[in-house]
């Protein structure tokens, strides 16, 4: 190898122009990148801005590598080149900011998934890392796309056949995949979360886990029921740890035989009654139908609590009252009677411990409960 040109004057001043100019952006690029973070986070902490602390944190995360690359294609301007090497060199330069942008972004895509769990609201964890991971794979992705694209690859036929593989994919893990997405909807929308009191179908329980596949729920009577996100979305759901107040409707009948003033007596008392018990309002109470053995009441209040043993202790407080009051006004509660008619002929006899009975006429009406 013939090395006389290394004694040529030209190139070790190109070479020491090249390695200054390199070694002085290196560190003009570091010391404007660490000011401007510095300015950033001192803003952040003024006025706690989420996107400040995130700008901050993705220049401080600023690959020094990338760095150093940028210097020397700066510097390398500076000197005469060959038209092969521009080339190159422009190459270089957008390879290089797709590198640094794609650090970027995954910085920030990776700090604003860790500030989702650490606001204070309680967020279905695999949603958060299954959307950070989506979010990184589409950045890193497009990043590589672009860098082939810019040196000449032709990406359509990739692109194409990418998209005909996630296509079989799909078709080969439709339930999997109908599931995964339910988690996310269920993670963005959030019609329940962890906690929640939840009936659909004949399950009812609280929310244990909310995984990528499934959501496990505590029974009342105590096992945990697994269930399908996609199923669980499928069905209509009562949550109902986000009901505010509950709206009550239960009846009571009293006898046919009570008077009329009574009855009216008996609507008024039920709106006493409930107004007297803490925590709920009185809505209405009727006198509604005429039923088999019972003179119908309806009773309509609003418990203004969400707590189901605080509704039920009301209901039994409510139901006493009741209980009592109607004692008092000397009304009884309906029962089930039926009253029987025997028509021609004469009834059996009947013996009540070997002593006949007397048989009464015929057509004459017996009466039983």
């Amino acid at each position: 190898m013939d090395w006389t040109f290394l004694q040529r004057e030209s190139i070790w001043i190109n070479l020491g122009i090249l390695l200054a100019i390199t070694l002085l952006g290196y560190w003009t690029l570091r010391a404007i990148l660490r000011i401007v973070s510095r300015r950033l986070s001192a803003k952040a902490e003024k006025s706690h801005t989420a996107f400040m602390v995130i700008l901050a944190e993705m220049l401080r995360h600023t690959s020094r590598v990338l760095l150093f690359a940028f210097s020397l294609l700066i510097a390398l301007r500076f000197v005469d080149l060959a038209s092969d090497w521009e080339r190159l060199l422009s190459h270089g330069w957008f390879i290089a900011l797709a590198f640094q942008f794609a650090l970027w972004l995954d910085t920030a895509a990776r700090l604003w998934m860790d500030s989702l769990t650490r606001d204070g609201k309680r967020r279905n964890p695999v949603t958060t890392t299954v959307i950070g991971i989506m979010i990184r794979i589409v950045v890193w992705t497009m990043m590589l796309l672009s860098i082939l694209a810019n040196l000449g690859v032709d990406i359509t036929a990739m692109v194409a056949s990418l998209g005909v593989g996630g296509i079989a994919i799909a078709l080969a893990l439709q339930t999997l995949l109908s599931d995964v997405f339910a988690s996310l909807a269920i993670g963005i929308d959030k019609p329940f979360e962890i906690g929640d009191f939840v009936v659909f179908g004949e399950v009812a329980g609280n929310i244990e886990h909310i995984g990528l596949k499934t959501t496990r729920i505590r029974a009342l009577s105590g096992e945990q029921i697994v269930c399908a996100n996609a199923d669980l979305l499928s069905k209509i759901l009562h949550n109902y740890k986000r009901m505010n107040t509950r709206r009550i409707v239960f009846k009571f009948g009293i006898m046919y035989s009570t008077p009329t003033d009574k009855v009216r007596e008996v609507a008024a008392l039920v709106r006493r009654v409930v107004d007297s018990v803490a925590d709920t309002h009185f809505d209405r109470a009727h006198f509604v139908a005429f039923d088999d053995s019972q003179l119908t009441f309806e009773v309509v209040h609003i418990v203004q609590s969400s707590d189901y043993n605080r509704y039920m202790d009301i209901q039994q407080e409510i139901n006493l009252g009741l209980l009592q009051g109607c004692r008092d006004l000397g009304v009884g509660f309906a029962f089930p009677t039926r009253s029987v008619e025997f028509v021609g002929g004469k009834l059996p006899e009947i013996n009540v411990a070997g002593v006949p009975g007397e048989n009464p006429a015929a057509g004459q009406h017996a009466g039983g409960s």
